[in-house]
């Protein structure tokens, strides 16, 4: 698949977040929670995780990168910088379904690192869960080291 990567654009927002909704089921935090409390002040896992990425554009729009390919957006990944400890974080990273395994989430990841490398930061952070294979694999082969575990707790009030 022939796809090009370019910057964020506000009309974007809404197909990514649905690409996000499709692309963390079964691998986020907010379904877990959901799986093991129930929906939560009326809204569900997709509405929690789709804010997500409203966040990450209110946080660093020039940080997103949209990948296309026949003017359809396929993929994205979006950063965080903390100039002041140096650090570049990736908090989100989409591909669609129909484009996955064919090098675009390194592709994008790569996108991300040439821009914090450009912003002059020293190092970059990602996380997963557990439960996301494709996050495990594709991470360690880009670079990344694993540096710590966290377990989440959560419950009603």
């Amino acid at each position: 698949m022939n796809a090009t990567i370019r910057p964020f654009r506000p009309t974007d927002l809404d197909a990514l977040k649905l690409l996000t909704v499709e692309s963390f089921n079964g691998v986020t935090l907010e379904q877990n929670v959901e799986q093991s409390l129930g929906v939560l002040n009326g809204h569900d896992w997709r509405w929690r995780k789709s804010r997500h990425i409203a966040d990450d554009a209110s946080a660093n729009p020039a940080g997103i990168f949209v990948a296309e390919s026949d003017g359809r957006i396929i993929g994205y990944i979006s950063t965080l910088i903390d100039r002041d400890a140096g650090k570049g974080r990736i908090p989100n990273l989409a591909v669609d379904s129909t484009a996955r395994g064919e090098g675009l989430g390194r592709r994008l990841i790569e996108h991300a690192l040439d821009y914090f490398r450009r912003e002059g930061l020293a190092y970059a952070m990602i996380e997963t869960m557990a439960q996301n294979e494709i996050g495990r694999h594709l991470y360690p082969s880009c670079g990344f080291v694993e540096v710590a575990r966290q377990v989440h707790f959560a419950r009603k009030l």
